[in-house]
């Protein structure tokens, strides 16, 4: 074969760093970028955080608002309303109820006036199942032995408040040394048994209820016929088979209603209030108001981060421009490039938005009910973006509404056709659904072919396996599972 020399011109497509950086900062969440922005602020020294007013060159005033009656917005109307009050208050209570460690928890104190108040905010930790158990151990008057005892099955609670164990188990892993008796075992559960929360120490849900029960005072009504049902018949009590119940107890309807609802104002899980569980916060990047009849879109403010270029470094390296100030430059370029980003990142998320309400606008007016099919190719192409940058945008991006927040993805779904030619959302049938079970009759509650039935009524043709996968989504139990007397 013969070698030869040849010239092409062609075209393709490069991720240049830039590009890849600007795709990686879209994709974040407003708490994921704040920490990825810190990263770069600890790492650049021409970076730094700024006023409100000096987030870019050529800020936007503020009070400036912009209608969404048309399609998508203009660049004019992303600066405008980028610089919008929001007018809403930020702070929000994120305190957590610590029961009866409230008192204790709460010590702030006051600082001197000159004293630098940018400390973080410290969350008090919640003590864990185990210390709130030994905590109450140690006000008991019990001999050592037995206090070692409790302290060990205390070890064998799980997270929930059960004895992952059996006392059998328990006994034989203790050294045979010891002689403990499983007598000893048994009186050391009692102990446990008798701790709060009520209920913690049962080997099985059915001993868990049934320890709660019994801590009620006897004249609660129908404590007993709760109790006969808990021990032995809570299979039944769960298929609702109700009439075999009322035989095996021998009560009326009403005595039986009174019984099923004492057992779920119950709490089978005990040990679920303890623990260290982290809450995640949500921060808005969109509000939604109405304002004179009309829905406006404007960028979170609070959710927004004011960054600038040092001018002290940016002043010395254009003062000394010789080969020693090459990393200055780049760093320089770097941060210029990151503003740059940055702004483009909440610009792309208000056109988006803006679009969004504006074919959503029913949504805000009426609920759930008046969402309309939406997906991601019709933003696209109103707005001239990939598919995929609606993608990224609309993922954890989320929207503060007068009916709540809301991902932006969440406004977007399938359809489901109409006898009328037309179309129905998911959302919309997945409200209807809920409007159905909420309405029906608990002693015949609607079964999924009943409400494909109603819905087909109505116009909207939906099959029955599409309304179960519907109802399972929204956590609503089969037709067996809601009938009650």
């Amino acid at each position: 074969m013969k070698q030869t020399l040849q010239v092409r011109l062609s075209q393709h497509l490069t991720l240049t760093p830039q590009l890849q950086q600007s795709i990686r900062l879209l994709q974040l969440s407003t708490l994921e970028l704040n920490q990825e922005l810190e990263k770069f602020l600890a790492e650049n020294p021409l970076l730094e955080r700024g006023e409100a007013e000096e987030f870019s060159p050529g800020a936007p005033e503020p009070g400036q608002l912009a209608p969404v009656d048309g399609g998508s917005a203009s660049p004019e109307q992303a600066g405008e309303i980028q610089g919008e009050d929001s007018g809403m208050d930020g702070a929000q209570d994120r305190g957590a109820e610590l029961g009866s460690f409230a008192d204790t928890a709460s010590g702030a104190g006051g600082r001197d006036e000159g004293e630098d108040d940018d400390y973080p905010q410290q969350h008090a930790d919640l003590p864990t199942l185990r210390e709130h158990l030994l905590a109450q151990l140690a006000l008991t008057a019990l001999e050592p032995r037995d206090r070692t005892l409790a302290e060990l099955l205390i070890d064998a609670v799980d997270e929930d408040g059960y004895l992952t164990q059996s006392l059998e188990e328990i006994a034989a892993l203790l050294p045979p040394e010891l002689e403990v008796e499983p007598e000893e075992l048994r009186i050391a559960l009692r102990h446990v048994q008798n701790l709060e929360p009520t209920g913690v120490g049962a080997r099985s849900p059915a001993e868990c209820l049934e320890l709660q029960l019994a801590a009620m005072p006897e004249s609660t009504p129908e404590r007993e016929h709760a109790l006969a049902l808990v021990r032995a018949h809570l299979p039944l009590l769960a298929a609702r088979d109700f009439m075999r119940l009322k035989k095996l107890l021998q009560c009326t309807d009403e005595q039986l209603r009174q019984a099923q609802e004492l057992i779920q104002s119950l709490n089978p899980r005990p040990g679920a209030g303890f623990g260290a569980n982290e809450t995640r916060y949500v921060a808005a990047d969109v509000i939604v108001k109405k304002i004179k009849n009309v829905w406006v879109a404007s960028l979170n403010p609070d959710a927004m981060p004011k960054l600038r270029i040092n001018r002290m470094y940016a002043r010395i390296l254009q003062d000394n421009r010789n080969a020693a100030s090459g990393q200055m430059s780049q760093q320089l370029q770097e941060a210029r490039w990151l503003i740059k980003y940055v702004q483009q990142r909440f610009e792309t998320i208000l056109r988006v938005s803006l679009a969004i309400v504006d074919r959503q606008r029913h949504f805000f007016e009426l609920g759930e009910v008046a969402m309309r099919p939406l997906v991601l190719r019709e933003i696209a192409d109103t707005l001239g973006l990939h598919e995929s940058t609606i993608s990224r945008v609309t993922t954890q991006k989320y929207m503060l509404t007068a009916r709540g927040i809301f991902e932006l993805k969440y406004f977007f779904g399938s359809h489901v056709a109409t006898d009328a030619g037309g179309a129905c959302s998911a959302t919309a049938i997945r409200a209807l659904i809920r409007q159905f079970v909420a309405a029906e009759d608990a002693k015949k509650p609607l079964s999924d072919s009943k409400i494909a039935q109603v819905l087909g009524q109505q116009g909207i043709v939906v099959a029955r396996r599409t309304i179960a996968k519907y109802r399972e989504s929204l956590h609503i139990p089969p037709v067996n599972l809601r009938k009650s007397l």
